[in-house]
Parts: structure tokens; C-alpha cells; sequence
């Protein structure tokens, strides 16, 4: 997933610090190439396509072609069965990974994931850094993940937002109407007042996070807002790639909405940001950097714990949509209209 390879780059400039002559190399899924793209401390990527995930012999010739890099170390941050296989393949004598019980003695190190962090950085960054100790004698304590634009990216969405007459002096805030799927996305009527909240308490400009197959979604949304609202959105202005997105978010004033992906990227843009997490994701993993400020986010469990006494994650991911209805915006909006006080 996207929010995973760009927070798993900080590994890159930990190692960078230590081993400045170091060739350092990234596996990753190729349609999240973009998150990364221009990252000063990766030399080289290698990419996992979906051909290459249904067809044996494609997948087959690319561990090979791991083989042949001759790796002296191997970080895998997964363990699951197609990175068993690279680490397999790859003969470093150094292999590092979380510990699985069943997949330990694949690799020379293996660390148990913490359950409470220790920074605001959250368990998401914490856990990943842990794995340097065997190569780095200074782990840092926290990096930010980061995205690098280009100059030109920059001002071709600047040029792209004024086109659209959005006032760049006014403030303008990018809202994840939808999560990856039901499960992740706050109810569509409910997260239209979180953006009557805001229209009305900042006077902004609204911009959607969506792409073209969720296009009926993201327009129930904006029907579903008031009619002044809809007047504040520009609904027909949205990122037609990742880098498109990244590069308007850089604009933006702030992102608020559904916790995932995007969330993730405009805190490593350093855009402020207001997230709202799905009932059945661990807040503590995914809500990294927040301050109480600068980044804020709301989740059912603060607001009714009771719910969550004696609940395993699996049955908290399938009763979601249920959770859902018991966290309606008036849990939500005191806390937001707190973070809006600083535009």
C-alpha cells in the first residue's frame, strides 16, 4: 500500500546517515512508485507488478534477478510469503525481519513489534526503525516520512489551481472524502457536515481527494452538503495522478478526512492534518507525528471505550460499519473546530 512503502522510506535515510557509501536498493509494488519517487537515499528500485503477482514464472525470473544483486543485507518489513521468498533468494548473509514464529528462521534478526510507542512518531515508524540495530550502531528515535517534488511539479499545480480561480492567499483544504474501501470510509452524509463544519467556520476552499472509478461517491458526498458549502468546493479539480495530487496538496492549507494513504502523504508533505480513523484500525500504529495541533486525530475508542472491551481487531474490522453509526459528527466536531482556530 501506498501510506506503507512511503513510511518504510525512512529506513533509507537512517542507513544513508550511517553508510553514506552504501548502495541501497527499494522492492516495492510498482503503482506506488510515485510516493517515492525523487527520494535523495534510494539508488535503485526494483518493482513488483501485477503480472508478476499471477504469473509464477515472471515472479520466479525476478527472484532470480534478486540473486544476482549479490546483496550483503536484506530489510524485509513484511515477512509474508513473496518477501520470505526474496530474502530466501537473495543470499544476504544479513536478513532482518518482524518475528513471525513460523517464518524465523528465514533470517539472522528478527524483532517482535512494540505495542506502545514511545514518541509521537507512532508504532508505524517506531517498529520499522528497530530494525536497523543490527546495521546501525545510532537508530534514531524518529524520522518523518518524506515526499520530494520538483520545482516544475510545484508550479504547474499552482498554475493549475489559479486556472481553476482558487485564491492560494485564502485557505484551501483538501478532504479524503473515501477510504480504501467501506470499512475505511466515514459515512458519506456524515463526512458532508465535517465539511459544512469547515466551510462555515473558515470561510474555505474545498478541494475532493478521489479518483475517477470512486467519481459517484465523492459526488454523493458534495450532494450532500449545503448548498453554500457546494459553492466553496471545486469538485472538478483533483489530482489525475499521484504526483498531480501530491503536488496540489502542497498548496493546500490542511487535509482532513478518512485516515489511509493520503493522510500519510500530507504529513510528509508537512501539511497540517485532521484525520478520523476507522473503528477497527489501531490508532496508536497509524496517528504518527500527532501533536494536538498540527496534526489531530479523533477515533471511536476515545469516545466510547466500552465498545471495544473484549474485542479481538478481526471482529472489530467486520462490525465496522455498525461502529460507524455509533460516532456520528457531533463526536468529532468540537475537536475539529479546535484544530480550524489555527487558519
Amino acid at each position: 500500500m501506498i501510506g506503507d512503502v512511503l513510511t518504510s522510506s525512512i529506513l533509507f535515510e537512517a542507513l544513508k546517515a550511517e553508510h553514506p557509501d552504501s548502495e541501497l536498493h527499494y522492492v516495492i509494488n510498482s503503482h506506488t512508485f510515485h510516493v517515492v519517487n525523487n527520494n535523495p537515499y534510494i539508488d535503485k528500485y526494483l518493482f513488483v507488478t501485477p503480472e508478476m503477482e499471477q504469473s509464477k514464472p515472471k515472479f520466479l525470473a525476478f527472484l532470480k534477478r534478486i540473486k544476482q544483486e549479490k546483496y550483503d543485507a536484506v530489510i524485509d518489513v513484511y515477512s509474508k510469503f513473496s518477501s520470505n521468498l526474496m530474502t530466501k533468494f537473495s543470499g544476504a548473509k544479513i536478513k532482518i525481519s518482524k518475528h513471525k514464529w513460523y517464518t524465523s528462521y528465514y533470517y539472522t534478526h528478527t524483532f517482535k513489534e512494540a505495542k506502545t510507542p514511545k514518541t509521537n512518531a507512532g508504532l508505524a515508524v517506531e517498529n520499522r526503525l528497530q530494525l536497523l540495530s543490527p546495521l546501525c550502531q545510532k537508530v534514531p528515535e524518529m524520522i518523518r516520512p518524506k515526499v520530494y517534488l520538483s520545482s516544475a511539479e510545484i508550479k504547474a499545480s499552482k498554475r493549475l489551481l489559479t486556472e481553476a480561480n482558487i485564491d492560494l492567499s485564502k485557505p484551501l483544504f483538501m478532504i479524503s472524502v473515501l477510504g480504501s474501501g467501506n470499512n475505511k470510509t466515514y459515512p458519506l452524509p456524515h463526512m458532508a457536515t465535517i465539511i459544512d463544519c469547515i466551510v462555515e467556520q473558515t470561510e474555505g476552499q474545498v478541494l475532493f481527494n478521489y479518483i475517477p472509478k470512486q467519481l459517484n461517491e465523492a459526488k454523493t458526498v458534495y450532494n450532500f452538503c449545503k448548498k453554500e458549502t457546494r459553492k466553496r468546493i471545486y469538485f472538478e479539480v483533483f489530482g489525475k495522478s499521484l504526483r498531480e495530487f501530491l503536488a496540489i496538496t502542497h498548496h493546500c492549507t490542511a487535509m482532513v478526512g478518512n485516515e489511509g494513504g493520503a493522510i500519510n502523504m500530507a504529513k510528509a508533505l508537512d501539511i497540517p492534518t485532521f484525520t478520523i480513523f476507522s473503528p477497527w484500525i489501531q490508532k496508536e500504529a497509524w496517528n504518527m507525528f500527532e501533536d494536538g495541533k498540527k496534526h489531530v486525530s479523533v477515533h471511536l475508542k476515545d469516545v466510547k471505550p466500552e465498545l471495544y472491551e473484549g474485542k479481538k481487531a478481526k471482529e472489530l474490522k467486520i462490525e465496522a460499519l455498525a461502529l460507524y453509526d455509533t460516532f456520528p459528527p457531533k463526536h468529532i466536531i468540537p475537536k475539529l473546530q479546535s484544530f480550524l482556530e489555527q487558519f
